[in-house]
Formats: C-alpha cells, structure tokens, sequence
C-alpha cells in the first residue's frame, strides 16, 4: 500500500489491470458461448462470479507486485510475471467459486479462455504503449539473466533501462542488477526489467542490508544519471564507501542505442565529478561572437589554461589564430592537435618569451590580433619562491611587454589570467601577478580615457585547475601508481579548485562581459569557485577512487607548508568591493589602482635589477608596490598575514 499511494502512476496501473480482469471474464463467456446463450448465463453467473473473480486478480496482481512494472520498460520479463500472476488468480478462483456455487453454472472451457484473454489484455497495452515510445519491437523480446557481480543502480531512468537491457543481452558481462536506487521517491517500488526500486539514495543502507539478507549484498554503486550534480555525486560516493562499496558510471547513453558496447566497460568516478559545484549556464552566443571572424592571439598557449584556450577558441571559428609559447615541445604539441582539430583554420605557431619586448613586438605587428589572451606566466609557487627574479621577470614584467604591445599595435581587448594567490600574497608568484594586475589596471584606465576606443583589459582571477601540470592532482596519481604515500602539506590546508574547460569557459564568458564595455575599466573579474577543499580529503577520495582504503592500503603523510605558500587563499581582498555583472559565477572586485606613469617607471627599475641578478633589490621594491605583500619561509605566518 506504501507502494501504491507513494506512486500514482502504481495506482492507476493497478486499477487498470483490476478492470482488465473484469473485461476479460466477460469476453471470455461471450467467446465460449456465442450469441446465442450469452444473455441468458450472463444473467446468472455474472452477479455470483464475477465479483468473486475480479477480487481474486486484484489481491493476486497487488501481491505479487504486477503494478510496480514501469510500462514504458516493459519486457518479456513482464509478460512472464503477467502470466505467472494470472495462472495463480485463476488458481485460486476456481476451488473459491466450487465451494460457492459448485461451478454449476460456469463452462470448463470458459477457464482456459479467460486466462488467455486476461493475458492478452495486461500485455497488449503494455507491449503497444513500449513500441510507440521507442519504435521498435525487438527491445520487448528482451529478458534479464543472472550475473555474478551484485550491482546497485542509482536513477531509475532511460539509462537504467538501457543498461540493464545490455545486460540481458551479453551473456558475457560480469555484472548481475539486484536493485535500484531512484533520485525521487515517486518510482520506489516500481521494477524496472524485474530490478527492483528499493528506494531512494538517503535509504542506501537500508537497501543494501535488505539485499544482503538476501544473499545479494552489492559490492558496487553504478550511477545512471547523466546530469548529476558534483555535491550529490559526493554523497553517494561516501555512502557507498562506507557500505564497502565502490563507485562507476554507466558507459554513454549513445554507445548503448547505437549498440557500440560490445561488452559493458564502467567508466570510473572522475575526481572533478565531486567539486560539488553544478555546471554553470554560459551564454553560448556572446562566447561565440567574442571569437568568430576574429584574429587572435594566445600566449602561453602550450599550457593546461593556454591549450584548452586554444581548443574552445578554435571552436567558435576566429579569422585566423596565433599561438605563442617559450616551450618548443608544448607549441609543438598544441599545433599538431589544432591542425587535427581543424585543418582549415589559418594559424601561426609562434616559438616567443614574453619577457623579450622587441620579440613581443615584432610579432603583435607581424598578426594584428583584435583580441589577445595573455595566459603565459610561472606558477609554481615553491619554483618561483627559488628564482625569484625569473617570477617576476615572466609574470610582472613579461604582462607588461605584452600589454604595452597590444596597445601600440591597437589591440582591441586583451585577457590577462590571474590567480587567487594575487590577493594577500605569501609568495613572489602572487606579489607578481597582483602586480601585473596593477600595471594592466592602470593602463585600462588610461586608455578609457582616448577620444577613440583605446585598449580594453580584462583581468580574471581564478584558483587551482585539477590537472593542470604541476598541480596535486597529477601528483597523487603518481604516488598512487608507486603505492604510497601521498603527500599534503598540512591537514588544514584548502585550495579552491575547478575544471580547466570550465575556467576557460568562465574566462571567455568573462571576457564576452567586459569587451567592451568600459563600466568595467580597472576592475578585476573574478570566478565563483564554489567552496575550498580540503587537500587531505582531496587525496582520500582519490584513494578511495581507485578502490583503496586510506591508511590502510595508502598512507598520507604530512610534509609541512613549502616556502611561500599559505594555508587558504582567497579569491578577494577585504578591501575589494564586489560589483555585480549580470553573469552566473562571474563576480567583479575594485582592487585600489595606480597611475600607470608612476608604475612604469616603478617597473623599469624592477626590470633592471632583476636582469641584473640584483634579487634582494627587486624584491624590496616588489614588497614596495604590493603592500599586502608578506613573504613567508614555510607559510607559517600565511593566518596572521591573511586573517582579519
């Protein structure tokens, strides 16, 4: 009865298989007996026996769970519980109405018949309403078998449909369905291909200790819905964890239709899965006309940001698209995948330090971008906190020569890539792009104020990229490839993290925003990250991901913060006042600007002293033009410099 009132759709199928019943018993005299005589015994035996017949099916039908089919599935494996189900109503209706009536005035044969035309009534409807939705007979004819893995299912949609089928129909496949998890709870105790829905997601321990009691504990969580959300997926994962189970996605909803999977490959939980943060709606038209019939020109283009600008930009169809980076192997590697990517597209790979001014310009001059996107820097906070002079050259003085490029060579809108450790830096690699903020700061400024549209910056800030090169990510896989331990710096330390393809996509969005539009001079983009993760349970949910048990198989171990870095970042500086865009996780700070004569000359010294090696000079003036700045040894004074 739970069943029943949790699911409407339950209810109504029921109530049609009772009147189904009904239908049948009188079609069944008519058929045994004619025109001739049916009046005349319709008139006896129907007051007597059919309500006696019709109370027989129901109690059968709702007993044996006849209901809980979802039509739009159904399979032989319905039609075989239809027959079952009514071969026992008619069982138990026969002696019922001989100790009544002596079946005095019931023909034998009508029996046989009336269990036939039952049959046909509860099938045809089910069979017809399945082929209308799919077209196709062959998917009915379809029946479930056996498997040896005991496999849960989460979502009791089309995926579940289509995986379970590839099961039925590849007695290879290692796996056996033995229940299903439903997002909502109005198909609990439905059936799906005889699999059951036991419940919802809340209710996984329940469930899996009912299937253990029946000898079916299962030892994996299949997840079959496409578009779940990173802060569910993560639920799920330390639900299923804790039951001892592990985690994997259905193969594609387009490889089952087309029949592409010979045999059921799952495909594993990817870490980005569980960022808790949904996919955020971009606006796909303003991206594409930010691009399409442009030039443009990437710096830096050889890396993890730098190439997925290269891929979606190449996407959107640009007039033509430079690619610079001071990596042989990297722009060599970008250019072979964008000439496989697209043929056609006019291109130049551009071998280029930004750090070399006569260099930059030559090639600015040589391609006339109308946008360029300036993602070369060095990020490595402990490399640089080494060759400081080589942080600040590349990522303060390199920004400069590229903007001072575009506008000279009247450049319409340049993109710069910032990261959070600009805002309270602890390290050279944030004082140096919060300095190379300032300079494009002020120079957008200067430029809004040209009788004729100057140069327009924009600068967006972001955290950490999961796997971008040098990140923690590619780190743990390789400690887990070599059996452990994986390394965190501290048990508190917290990063903000996204998708390289879903930065890109924020930072174009951001850029289609700003282009343009000179409300937004001398601000600072800024991505809505979601919330920071621990880096400690970063690496146990990586553990856990490839099957393992943290401290048991895979040990963490804590190596104490490296020289500039922090315990937390931050994506804005408390003196930064947000300004509202329009746009869905895309926020704007007013950082304090500078003039951009003051900070030329404030540049051309820093310049000079970290060409000449002169490091503790550089440095002094670093800390000079970014007062928030607090250098640290190990990252031990990261709360006192950040706190407030």
């Amino acid at each position: 009865m739970q069943h029943l009132i949790r699911s409407p759709q339950a209810f109504v199928a029921l109530a049609h298989d009772v009147v189904m019943a009904a239908i049948s018993f009188v079609v069944a005299l008519y058929l045994r007996l004619g025109g001739v005589d049916f009046a005349e015994y319709a008139t006896r035996l129907l007051p007597s026996s059919l309500p006696v017949f019709v109370a027989c099916c129901a109690l059968v039908f709702a007993a044996m769970g006849l209901y809980r089919g979802i039509w739009r599935y159904a399979s032989l494996n319905d039609v075989i519980a239809i027959v079952k189900a009514t071969a026992i109503a008619i069982l138990i209706f026969v002696p019922l109405q001989f100790l009544l009536t002596r079946l005095e005035d019931l023909p034998r044969s009508q029996i046989v018949i009336n269990w036939l035309v039952l049959v046909a009534l509860l099938t045809g409807p089910r069979v017809a309403y399945r082929i209308l939705r799919d077209r196709r007979l062959d998917y009915v004819l379809k029946r479930d078998r056996g498997r040896s893995i005991p496999v849960l299912l989460y979502g009791a949609g089309d995926e579940a449909e289509l995986f379970i089928r590839a099961l039925a129909r590849q007695p290879t496949t290692p796996y056996e369905a033995v229940g299903i998890l439903a997002r909502k709870d109005t198909r609990v105790g439905r059936r799906i291909h005889g699999v059951d829905v036991y419940g919802t997601d809340d209710e996984m321990a329940e469930v899996a200790a009912k299937l253990q009691r029946r000898g079916k504990r299962p030892r994996r969580l299949i997840v079959t819905i496409p578009d779940i959300d990173g802060e569910r997926l993560r639920a799920l994962f330390e639900r299923a964890d804790a039951l001892g189970m592990t985690v994997a996605r259905v193969p594609r909803a387009t490889d089952f239709r087309e029949g592409t999977t010979d045999n059921i490959e799952l495909r594993p939980i990817a870490i980005e899965d569980l960022l808790g943060r949904p996919q955020t709606v971009l606006d796909r038209p303003a991206m594409q006309a930010l691009c399409a019939g442009k030039r443009v020109l990437v710096t830096g283009a050889g890396g993890s940001i730098g190439s997925e600008l290269v891929r979606q930009i190449s996407d959107f169809g640009p007039a033509r698209l430079a690619l610079l980076d001071s990596s042989e192997y990297q722009l060599y590697e970008i250019d072979l995948e964008l000439s496989r990517r697209h043929a056609a597209l006019p291109r130049a790979a551009l071998l280029a330090d930004v750090r070399d001014a006569r260099r930059i310009n030559a090639l600015v001059a040589a391609e006339q971008p109308e946008i360029v996107f300036h993602a070369a820097a060095l990020k490595h906070v402990p490399m640089v906190e080494a060759h400081p002079d080589e942080g600040v050259l590349t990522n303060a003085i390199g920004t400069r020569i590229v903007a001072d490029a575009a506008v000279k060579h009247g450049v319409a809108s340049m993109v710069v890539i910032s990261t959070d450790k600009a805002v309270n830096p602890t390290s050279v690699m944030g004082a140096s792009k919060r300095l190379a903020e300032q300079y494009c700061q002020a120079l957008d400024l200067a430029e809004a104020k040209k009788p004729s549209a100057g140069t327009h910056f924009v600068i967006v800030r972001f955290g950490n990229v999961l796997g971008s090169t040098g990140s923690v990510v590619p780190l743990f896989q390789r400690q887990l490839a070599e059996g452990g331990p994986l390394t965190v710096t501290h048990p508190e330390v917290d990063r903000f993290f996204m998708t390289v393809r879903e930065a890109v996509e924020l930072v174009l969005m951001a850029s289609a925003v700003g282009t343009g539009d000179r409300r937004f001079s001398g601000k600072v983009f800024v991505l809505d990250m979601g919330q920071p993760v621990k880096i400690v349970e970063l690496a146990r949910q990586m553990i856990r991901l490839a099957g393992k048990t943290p401290e048991r198989d895979i040990k963490i171990a804590f190596t104490g913060l490296r020289p500039g870095e922090k315990l937390r970042e931050e994506l804005l500086h408390q003196q930064e006042d947000l300004v509202p865009t329009g746009a869905k996780s895309i926020l704007l700070a007013s950082p304090r600007t500078s003039d951009v004569k003051l900070l030329a000359r404030a540049f051309d010294d820093m310049e000079r002293h970290a060409r000449a090696g002169a490091t503790a000079e550089a440095l002094a003036l670093l800390k000079h033009l970014v007062p928030e700045y607090r250098p640290t040894a190990n990252g031990a004074a990261d709360e006192s410099a950040t706190a407030n």
